[in-house]
Formats: structure tokens, C-alpha cells, sequence
């Protein structure tokens, strides 16, 4: 009897074990099947299409996708959705003209003496320009095989040197100054009272719009016009073998505050008029951005191409802006400033529904584009971003450990911050140095250098070493600034980076 109990048990211990085999044989091979996946989602198809949206001015949470309630972003926010979000995103100056040079360049603005705005008609005045000696990743594109297409501000040397179209651009429609008036026939009339009066120096804002040099006779609201145009290069550029390179570089919501009747209808809900304006202008380029899917879509483009959303610097809350939960906004060294929204979107190859939490910069985006043109980088240059793309798609920290900066020049003193991992120090209004667990406190309220002492004052000496980097500025945004600049013996580093 007893014998015949311990059979039994036996028998069963040996069923048990066989199913634990096949049951782990089974979780192998599902793992497989897991870790199979995961490597083809790793893999990037060589040489996509790269359709870069910049906005000018637009506010943290002045969209849909990033928690705006009053401006609906629907084209936008279909994008982030099917895409991720970067939670963490910043450029490189809280300034349009510095933040746009740094994306172009891979390089902080104040390396190239580039940390002011160009002033108004700088093609007429100064002739000033970013460095012909810097390669432009539209270049690096350019030679890599790319159709590449700028619509919209260039902001980056009015004069023929510094043209988009001798910087990497095959076809240029758009502006050269720092902004544009909105409405054809109002900015058209005003130049030509302008010019008929005899005035040597007009206003960049009303200039005629030009195609690769031609002075073009715009009808168009303007965001509409650089919408139509970005759709036409994706049309032609579809129809050769190469891959494009767009860089839609709109100017809105950025002064002066302009929109449609028909716009301004949707929000008539809206009682302050300037907010009431600009969420018609923002609302006008997710107009645009829809027109620009669709022309993927019909020309077969849309699922090689890799779209990268976001804003030159914080929204401007004197025009309209909002940016909760940050501190501030356009100019400012609070993340307000140049923290912006940010997303990318490529179908079955960038993760969709997900967000990216980890720190990253617009610096980054230079070699992270060469890197999926299959492009080589010009010789010698030292880039301040880094490829970001594996690390990205395996959502893992790109930048753990590693330091971005931010600095903007005031009359007599700057203001400055450094953002490591979770950790912020910030310098502003000639106030002492503060420091902010961003992870926890997005809104820098709670000021922690008193607690911790250590973190703080490694954080500034290492920004007074970058500081080293930079060089004087070639230019600013106006004679008084410049003259200020010099008689106050700036940039007085000396005080900037003193811990008291």
C-alpha cells in the first residue's frame, strides 16, 4: 500500500517537474520572441526623411498634447499621440536668432559670438552673419544626398554670403530677418509708403517674401503660405530617388499678434484679445501641419519620415502665451524660458503613445541627423549635443550625468542656469545662486541650495568652466546694448559665477 503511494507521488513529481521544464521552455522562447521585437523596433531604416516643425514663441502649454485646454491642436496632437512626447526638452537659448543658430550650427550660440538676436535689417547695416566657417546641418544633409528645404525665418545673415541657399538649403521660401507681418496686402502697402518716401532702411517685418533670392508677390496669410510652400517641396521632393530634409520654420505665434477673421471666430470664447489672437495663430499652424501630413501621405512619404516637433524658446506671456507649470517665459533662464514642447514622430519606428523623460536638447539634433542620414560630420568640429537616437528608442538616459546650459545676457549682468539629471541651478536678476529638483518641482519654487550645498556649488563651477568657452559677441540686438556692453566691461563672469 505504501509502495503504492510513493509510485503515485513519484509519478506526480516527475509530471511536475517536465511541466516546469516545458513551462520554462516556453517563457525562453516567448522571451526570444520579446527580445526579437525589441530588436526590430531598435533598427532605424537608413536615410529617412527629416521634417523638422519650429514654432516661434509658443508656450508650454499652449497645446493640446501638453496639456492645453483652450487652443485645439488637433493635427499636433494626433502626432504626439501616435509618437512620444519629450517631457524634458530644452534649446539652447531662451532667444529666437542665438536658439536657431545653435540648431543649425550643433554649437551654443555664445561659442560663435552669436548670443544676441541679429538686429533688424542686419543685411543693410551691419552685414552680419553666422560664421561662414560653421557647417550647418543642412549642409551636412545637402551632401549626404538630401533634397533639403527651408520655409519660413532664417534670422541667420540677411546678406548674400549668409543666404539659405548658400548655407545647405536647396529652396528657400520665406524671409530673412527676425519676423514678418502676417497679412499680404497690409505689410505690401507699408513697404511701398515706405520705399516711395525714400527710405533708405525699411523695416524687415514688410519686405517682400522671397523664392531662392526672387522676390515672390505673396496672397496668403503667411503661416498659410509657408504651409502651402512645405507641401509643394514634399510633392517635388517625393519624385526623386533622394530623401528630403525640411526644416519648417514657421514665425508664429511670434509678434505681431495677426490672425484670420475665421480663426479668431473659433475663439471668440476667449475674452482678452491678445490671447484670443495668438490662440488663433497657433491654431493656424496645426492648420499647416495637417496640410503637411497629408502631402506626405498622398506622395507616400509619410511612413519614412521622421517628424520633430517643437518651439525656439518659451512663450511670451506679454503676447498671449502661457507656459504652466514653468517659471517665466520667453528670456528667461527659468524653465519657462527654453523649456519647450517637443515631440518626434516616425510610424513603426518611433515608440507611439510613449513619453521620453529624460533630459534632452535641440543641440542634440545635429548629430542625431547625421547619424540617421548616414551623413559624416565636417572635420574637427567639437558639436555640444550628442546622438541621442538608440538611447532614445530603448528609453534610456542619453544624457545621464551630462550638463545643459543656459545663459542670457541682461545690461550689466546675466542670468544663468544648469540643468544636470534632476537637479537645476539658477542665477537671475543679480539674486543669489538657487538650486531646484526639477523631477519634483517643474515650477521652481522650492529653493534647495541651503540643503544641499555640495551639488550647488559643483554645478556653477562647472558652468563657469563652460562659460571659458565662450567668445564676444560679433553683434547686438541694438547700438545702445552694444555700447551698454561695453562701457559696463561685460560679461563680468567674475560676479556671475561667485557663490555667496
Amino acid at each position: 500500500m505504501k509502495l503504492i503511494k510513493f509510485s503515485t507521488l513519484l509519478f506526480s513529481l516527475l509530471v511536475f517537474i517536465v511541466s516546469m521544464v516545458s513551462c520554462k521552455t516556453a517563457k525562453d522562447k516567448s522571451s526570444t520572441v520579446i527580445s526579437q521585437k525589441v530588436t526590430q523596433t531598435i533598427k532605424t531604416p537608413e536615410k529617412p526623411n527629416i521634417l523638422v516643425i519650429l514654432c516661434d514663441d509658443l508656450g508650454y502649454s499652449d497645446l493640446g498634447f501638453n496639456g492645453s485646454k483652450e487652443i485645439p491642436t488637433p493635427a499636433l496632437d494626433d502626432l504626439a499621440k501616435n509618437g512620444t512626447i519629450f517631457t524634458s526638452a530644452y534649446v539652447a537659448h531662451p532667444f529666437c536668432g542665438p536658439s536657431r543658430a545653435s540648431l543649425m550650427t550643433g554649437l551654443y550660440a555664445h561659442k560663435i559670438g552669436a548670443q544676441f538676436n541679429l538686429p533688424p535689417n542686419s543685411g543693410e547695416t551691419i552685414k552680419k552673419g553666422i560664421s561662414l566657417e560653421e557647417t550647418f546641418i543642412s549642409k551636412v544633409l545637402d551632401d549626404a544626398g538630401y533634397n533639403t528645404g527651408i520655409m519660413g525665418k532664417w534670422h541667420l545673415g540677411s546678406n548674400a554670403e549668409f543666404h539659405p541657399n548658400v548655407r545647405g538649403f536647396d529652396d528657400f521660401y520665406g524671409f530673412l530677418g527676425g519676423g514678418h507681418n502676417y497679412f499680404p496686402e497690409q505689410y505690401r502697402a507699408a513697404y511701398k509708403r515706405q520705399k516711395e518716401s525714400g527710405r533708405k532702411i525699411i523695416w524687415d517685418y514688410l519686405h517682400p517674401l522671397e523664392h531662392n533670392g526672387k522676390e515672390v508677390r505673396e496672397t496668403e496669410y503667411i503661416t498659410d503660405a509657408l504651409s502651402r510652400e512645405g507641401a509643394r517641396f514634399i510633392n517635388e521632393a517625393s519624385k526623386t530617388k533622394d530623401p528630403f530634409f525640411l526644416y519648417m520654420s514657421y514665425n508664429a505665434p511670434h509678434t505681431p499678434l495677426e490672425a484670420k477673421e475665421e480663426d479668431l471666430k473659433l475663439f471668440s470664447h476667449i475674452k482678452d484679445k491678445k490671447r484670443k489672437t495668438y490662440a488663433a495663430m497657433v491654431y493656424a499652424v496645426d492648420r499647416g501641419v495637417k496640410r503637411i501630413v497629408n502631402s506626405l501621405k498622398e506622395s507616400g512619404q509619410y511612413e519614412n519620415t521622421l517628424i520633430v516637433f517643437f518651439s525656439d524658446n518659451g512663450g511670451k506671456t506679454k503676447a498671449g502665451a502661457t507656459n504652466f507649470p514653468l517659471k517665466e517665459g520667453k528670456g528667461s533662464t527659468y524653465e519657462g524660458g527654453y523649456r519647450v514642447p517637443m515631440f518626434f514622430h516616425w510610424a513603426n519606428v518611433v515608440p507611439a503613445g510613449k513619453k521620453y523623460n529624460y533630459n534632452v536638447s535641440a543641440l542634440d539634433f545635429y548629430p542625431t541627423f547625421a547619424r540617421l542620414a548616414g551623413a559624416k560630420l565636417p572635420e574637427g568640429k567639437q558639436l555640444d549635443g550628442k546622438n541621442i537616437w538608440d538611447n532614445f528608442l530603448q528609453n534610456k538616459d542619453a544624457r545621464k550625468d551630462e550638463n545643459i546650459y543656459v545663459l542670457r545676457h541682461r545690461n550689466g549682468f546675466s542670468d544663468v542656469g544648469v540643468r544636470k539629471n534632476e537637479w537645476k541651478a539658477v542665477k537671475a536678476y543679480q539674486q543669489k545662486w538657487k538650486l531646484f529638483n526639477v523631477d519634483n518641482d517643474m515650477a521652481e519654487s522650492n529653493d534647495l541650495s541651503k540643503t544641499h550645498p555640495k551639488i550647488l556649488n559643483n554645478l556653477v563651477k562647472e558652468t563657469e568652466v563652460w562659460s571659458g568657452t565662450h567668445i564676444q559677441p560679433l553683434w547686438w540686438h541694438d547700438v545702445k546694448t552694444g555700447k551698454d556692453w561695453k562701457a559696463d566691461n561685460m560679461p563680468k563672469f567674475d560676479l556671475t559665477f561667485k557663490v555667496d
